[in-house]
């Protein structure tokens, strides 16, 4: 262990004179790794359609973003199709074996993104050591590689389209190909990190990391909440440090830490320090450099290109498309990504805004379209409104409008989503709507499904009847009758249903 610290810290003071490289010099850094990327791809199928060797031979940016258009999971679906049906070479130049699976936008229930080696190495695992080299260089008490590290995993299946082939969401994919030596620093074990069954996986999560000495924890706000608890429980503690005297870091990210803060410094030892973390199935994005501020700092030379959209011009025919060269502070840009694994100018659906340019560190501001993702649920407008139309036809309803908002967890009770809903028709019983509502949603969203399970994240819905002409009302006391106004369906904040309750409750 004392062979493997050494190792660690050496190269951790390395990584931050190149961190601070890419502060200095962001263009250039991400210029030179553009070229990389498309020179290696350059004789892949994508490669040879969208005319990358031309584009090298006068490489410039902008020839780039004129050859390639910008494009969603269903337009680069169909190559990413062929990948999993086994054929190489034909987003990226060398054999791609995992995908990482999320939730989709499109009618698909799941996304599956390609991960490369390239990706594995030059930016999943480098975003982890990242965060062990910032943190380390900023707080000389740092135990994070002289103690344990629990890091809450995921399930892993075998693709059906070919025996070589695997998928699993990404922190079962990352765990799986992690080295031998890095799982001396990690715990669960492996085999516990990558059970399928979420109850088993969280009785033995905890049975075994209760006589750990865990110095940080690596997780989404919600699944870690329910560890944590299961685990006071089970030692009759009533707080972590009397499990773990060592712990000093909460490594988070997925969903906005905020409703949860306070939950945690309730349970977590006061010493805690909290690192926030941006990073997705398609790439690690960025992290929190300063914990005295906000803001997380983009990390540029970690196998990804960026470019920023304005939001408002995300569905224009021609928007403006910026680089770090580019962009300003306090505009809320939807983000694009070309990566190191064949994800091309990729619209990953996240919005950002940029709080300084030197370095360069954003904000992240939510998703291009309305939706919840408070518990990594990722629920959006397609699977509200077909689950609702579903439900309504099995349960003879009519629905006029409606809202929707997350029920924050707190330290008595488990997450939810409150629904708010106007009927033309009511339906017989409102009790066998929501639990016929709740199916629907589970079939259309895994990751709702998944929240949902044993109650651990996620409890059963909560509908609300809204008076007839609330919405119309609500929206005439904003002046927002007519024209495009709408009446938003889906919302991760209280802000719109909170109002619409307290006028639903007067006469």
């Amino acid at each position: 262990m004392k062979i493997i610290n050494k190792i660690v810290n050496k190269v951790a003071q390395k990584r931050l004179l190149q961190i601070e490289n890419f502060k200095e010099n962001p263009y250039e850094v991400q210029r030179n790794l553009l070229y990389n990327l498309v020179e290696k791809a350059q004789n892949t199928v994508f490669g040879k359609e969208h005319r990358f060797a031309k584009i090298l031979s006068d490489f410039n940016i902008r020839s780039f973003q004129d050859n390639i258009p910008f494009r969603n999971y269903t337009k680069i679906k169909p190559y990413i199709d062929r990948v999993r049906n086994g054929e190489d070479n034909i987003l990226w130049h060398t054999p791609i074996k995992w995908f990482a699976v999320s939730s989709g936008t499109t009618s698909d229930k799941s996304k599956f993104i390609p991960v490369s080696k390239e990706a594995l190495e030059e930016n999943h695992f480098r975003g982890g050591k990242d965060i062990i080299a910032v943190y380390s260089g900023q707080y000389e008490d740092a135990k994070l590689v002289k103690s344990k590290s629990l890091v809450i995993g995921g399930s892993r299946q075998i693709s059906t389209f070919n025996n070589e082939l695997y998928y699993g969401d990404l922190s079962a994919v990352i765990i799986e190909n992690l080295p031998i030596w890095s799982h001396l620093l990690r715990t669960p074990s492996k085999d516990i990190a990558l059970l399928p069954e979420w109850e088993e996986k969280l009785e033995k999560m905890a049975e075994q990391t209760i006589n750990e000495n865990v110095t940080s924890i690596t997780g989404v706000p919600s699944w870690t909440l329910v560890l944590l608890k299961r685990i006071l429980e089970k030692t009759e503690s009533r707080n972590i440090s009397e499990v773990w005297p060592d712990f000093e870091l909460f490594i988070h990210g997925g969903v906005s830490f905020a409703p949860y803060r306070n939950v945690f410094e309730k349970i977590l030892p006061a010493k805690t320090r909290y690192l926030e973390t941006y990073n997705a199935s398609e790439g690690f994005f960025a992290l929190q450099d300063d914990l005295s501020r906000d803001d997380l700092l983009l990390m540029l030379d970690i196998g990804i290109f960026y470019e920023f959209i304005p939001a408002e011009q995300i569905f224009s025919e021609n928007p403006d498309v910026f680089t770090v060269k580019d962009v300003e502070t306090d505009v809320n840009y939807a983000m694009l990504i070309t990566t190191n694994s064949g994800l091309w100018r990729y619209v990953i659906g996240d919005t950002v805004r940029f709080t300084s340019l030197k370095p360069h560190k954003i904000k992240i501001t939510g998703r291009i379209r309305h939706f919840i993702n408070a518990f990594g649920e990722e629920l959006i407008i397609e699977n509200a409104e077909k689950a609702l139309k579903e439900t309504s036809e099995k349960t003879h309803a009519q629905i006029w409008e409606f809202t929707a908002a997350p029920i924050y967890i707190s330290d008595k009770a488990t997450g939810a989503h409150e629904w708010l809903i106007e009927f033309t028709k009511f339906p017989a019983d409102l009790s066998e709507f929501t639990k016929i509502l709740d199916e629907e949603l589970k079939k259309v969203n895994s990751d709702y499904a998944a929240k949902r399970y044993m109650d651990l994240t996620l409890r059963m819905p909560v509908i609300h009847v809204a008076k007839d002409g609330l919405f119309y009302e609500w929206l005439k006391q904003k002046g927002k009758l007519g024209g495009q106004n709408k009446v938003p369906r889906l919302a991760n904040n209280r802000i719109y249903i909170d109002e619409l309750l307290d006028m639903n409750s007067k006469k």
